[in-house]
């Protein structure tokens, strides 16, 4: 028995017997290749035995040679250690944690292009376990991660085989790449740029699999509005497809691309965005979707083969637009690696719904007067996590304007962004909304920012 089947067969048993996350039975036996290939994956990765694959444990390094078994299984080239490719992570009280990244090649069949590369990404690791008292009683939990992110994982197997099966279509090469330790401020896709390939500057552009295991909500393709990146999923749009991502200029969830972002790669995150189990006991594989997975891999083959053999995208992420000046030192909040966050959330609704639509006064002159509106403000969350710099880029009337900037500068203090595991200063902008649903009567709105 192979290493590769023993895992499979041990992940089984505790997926059956520990977490009831799988069962086969007859509801299976209609299962196309493709879904019994994810489910087996899934079951694999997010099973007891990994223990929910923290970054250095014994879980992610399973889970690597798991990856490592399973690509050499699909013909393709493993150019990593057995295990994959070990570096170190430096930890505040000075022990190195021991990570490690999964690398794969498949060689593209243009001359003129076969040295230029398309990285193909996915993260390995999770949460890992955690505790908590129950009546008195100390209990384990696992955060199992079958969404996250077994479920780009298992994506990215498939895609390899896929593209193994048809590379005559592939004029630039293929590298694929589990990454480890990128809930650890993306340290694996780092080591992989800084350290160990020595091409980077061939590289001409990243996928990156991130949580596709929930398609209710969506399919979505973030590419910090990149033109050209935006451009394949328009051209594809045009064509049959099973299914079509919707480009969004927000970014789902921080993942690797960012590492690739900081070299100036053009990047696509393709996601189906957060989900209620996200980073909790509950991401089993029974919240997997299947069967939208299996589309999900149709589309994004496509836009690999289009990737690959098409022109070189350009290097050009959105420039934030300032209305007025601008705070040169400080970060856009959604560059950040790790984002700031107000109450434990780093979504900005938070924000407007727990402080700033809980504690805000409508002006009575407005309600005398009917003033209604939106008023955008900018501001600035520092290191040290108070609010500062508030100001109105866009306002609706001086009275709703003022109470906009009194309540944001009055925020208690937040969690500030980092950038490369470091506090940063980062700069927010959102709408504050004030609207009167009839004479006399005062409501606050809730608008993305």
């Amino acid at each position: 028995m192979t290493r590769k089947a023993l895992i499979t067969a041990i992940a089984f048993l505790l997926a059956v017997s520990v977490n009831a996350q799988y069962k086969a039975g007859y509801s299976d036996l209609g299962d196309s290749e493709t879904v019994t290939a994810f489910k087996e994956h899934v079951t694999t990765i997010s099973s007891a035995m990994m223990e929910g694959r923290k970054a250095g444990s014994e879980g992610e390094k399973l889970t690597a040679e798991y990856i490592t078994e399973t690509l050499k299984s699909y013909g393709i080239d493993v150019i990593s250690q057995d295990g994959g490719d070990p570096f170190g992570i430096r930890q505040d009280n000075g022990d190195t944690l021991v990570s490690r990244n999964v690398c794969a090649f498949i060689q593209g069949g243009d001359k003129a292009l076969r040295d230029n590369y398309i990285v193909i990404g996915a993260r390995m690791d999770n949460l890992g376990t955690g505790s908590m008292t129950v009546d008195g009683v100390k209990v384990e939990k696992i955060y199992y991660g079958a969404n996250g992110n077994a479920s780009g994982v298992a994506m990215m197997l498939e895609l390899a085989r896929m593209l193994k099966t048809n590379k005559a279509l592939l004029r630039r090469s293929v590298l694929l790449v589990a990454f480890g330790a990128s809930r650890e401020a993306f340290a694996g896709s780092w080591y992989f740029l800084n350290r160990s390939f020595s091409d980077v500057s061939n590289i001409d552009a990243m996928i990156n699999l991130d949580m596709l295991g929930t398609g209710s909500d969506g399919f979505f393709a973030y590419t910090a509005s990149n033109a050209d990146m935006n451009a394949i999923v328009e051209a594809l749009s045009n064509e049959l497809q099973p299914i079509r991502p919707t480009i969004t200029t927000q970014e789902p969830y921080p993942s690797d691309h960012i590492a690739f972002y900081d070299k100036k790669i053009p990047s696509v995150l393709f996601t189906t965005g957060r989900y209620p189990a996200h980073d909790t006991e509950r991401d089993t594989q029974s919240i997997i979707d299947y069967e939208k997975m299996e589309r999900e891999l149709e589309y994004i083959y496509s836009y690999s083969i289009a990737l690959a053999g098409g022109a070189k995208p350009i290097f050009n992420p959105s420039e934030v637009v300032k209305l007025t000046g601008g705070v040169p030192d400080a970060v856009p909040y959604y560059d950040c690696d790790i984002k700031p966050s107000f109450l434990g959330s780093d979504d900005p609704k938070v924000f407007l719904q727990k402080w700033v639509y809980s504690y805000m006064k409508y002006p009575e002159d407005a309600i005398s007067q009917g003033i209604q509106g939106r008023v955008l403000v900018d501001f600035v969350i520092g290191e040290d996590g108070k609010i500062r710099d508030v100001k109105v880029l866009k306002g609706a009337d001086p009275l709703l304007d003022e109470e906009a900037v009194r309540i944001i500068s009055a925020s208690p203090q937040w969690k500030p962004g980092k950038v490369r595991g470091q506090k940063v200063s980062s700069e927010m902008s959102l709408y504050v909304e004030f609207r009167l649903e009839k004479k006399g009567t005062k409501s606050f709105g809730l608008k993305k920012y």
